[in-house]
């Protein structure tokens, strides 16, 4: 039975992934590691707490003593780093944050991993998650390859290009085994509404201002969340070793144009007069460093994996607002912070 860690699987993306892995491989026995943040929540993931093939263990990747001992206790064949801070104005605000988890963190983990392997890499992989903001920012034409260079331009994706590079640089100077991938932003179930979809259905449904940064015309490329977690597995399974791979939704938006659209659906939803969730739009003050454009060619995992978005924006946009307005008790625990009781209820 192989052994998976899996870093951040309590929060956003990693909840998904955690979920696939263990339903989709019995096989596997798969470790949840997450630090349980504000962002990290178990309510994501309830639904497989109780299977036999899988262990959530609370801890911190900074924690380097920690990280050794994991690695020694349980001789992990492969690891899923996914675990970040990834908020751009919480970097703003305390970018040392960001340097600790996503590169101290990710330097323990590489090297936990490099020990506890010695060398002997056969059927190990370590495989880092990025984003597509290491690259920095776009004109109005063109899009990110994996040979783009790096020109990140907040604290946070200075903080996930310096990780990359310590991956890449573990790859040469020691062999170790790894993939990387960087992705567009996601979007989907289990969001911490702190990102603009979920902070803006909640928004909505509460009669909130829907604060536009701007003039509104910063453009991203968006990829549904359970279609990364599909990328995610092909990439580890059939990725080849020091390669990166690029994975977006082939879908860009421009802020303004993706809010009215969101506002529009959201009145049908909740049977309010058409127009009336635009006007909650308020235009706020823009944030330092804004990149302009964001957008990805993903013709490599395209042609080599075979992987393409399996649902259209606006079919995943429907799915994303049916989940939070099925599921606002859980928006009420995540935004009230009664979500952190729940390790306390099932792991005390």
């Amino acid at each position: 039975m192989k052994k998976i860690l899996i870093t951040g699987g309590a929060g956003f993306i990693g909840s998904h992934v955690v979920r696939r892995f263990v339903n989709k491989y019995p096989e596997y026995q798969i470790f949840n590691l997450d630090a349980l943040t504000y962002a990290g929540n178990l309510e994501n993931i309830k639904d497989i707490e109780n299977k036999e093939n899988y262990t959530f263990v609370k801890g911190d990747i900074v924690d380097e003593n920690f990280i050794n001992e994991l690695f020694k206790l349980h001789d992990f064949d492969g690891v899923l780093h996914l675990a970040a801070e990834s908020h751009v104005d919480r970097s703003i605000e305390d970018p040392l944050a960001f340097v600790k988890t996503n590169v101290i963190g990710t330097m323990n983990l590489l090297n936990a991993a490099k020990n506890s392997w010695k060398n002997n890499f056969e059927g190990k992989r370590f495989y880092h998650i990025s984003t597509d903001e290491v690259y920095g920012s776009l004109g109005a034409e063109g899009l990110f390859t994996e040979k783009t260079p790096y020109d990140p331009n907040s604290p946070y994706s200075a903080s996930k290009a310096s990780s990359d590079h310590f991956v890449r640089a573990y790859g040469e100077t020691y062999g170790l085994p790894y993939v990387l991938t960087n992705c567009s932003n996601n979007y989907g179930s289990y969001h911490f509404p702190e990102k603009l979809i979920p902070l803006f259905i909640n928004n909505i449904i509460n009669n909130k201002s829907l604060p536009v940064y701007g003039d509104g015309n910063y453009t991203r490329d968006w990829l549904f969340v359970e279609d990364h977690a599909i990328a995610i597995d092909l990439v580890f399974h059939e990725g080849k070793n020091h390669e990166t791979y690029n994975i977006g939704g082939f879908n860009e938006w421009k802020n303004i144009d993706l809010v009215k659209l969101l506002c529009t659906i959201m009145d049908g939803k909740l049977e309010r007069e058409k127009g009336t969730s635009e006007k909650l739009i308020t235009y706020v003050k823009d944030r330092p460093g804004h990149d302009l454009r964001y957008a990805i060619d993903a013709s490599k995992i395209n042609k080599e994996l075979g992987w393409k978005p399996s649902v259209t924006f606006e079919e995943g946009l429907e799915k994303t607002i049916n989940w939070y307005l099925n599921n606002q008790e859980w928006l009420q625990n995540v935004t009230s912070g009664s979500y952190k009781d729940y390790y306390q209820k099932q792991y005390s």
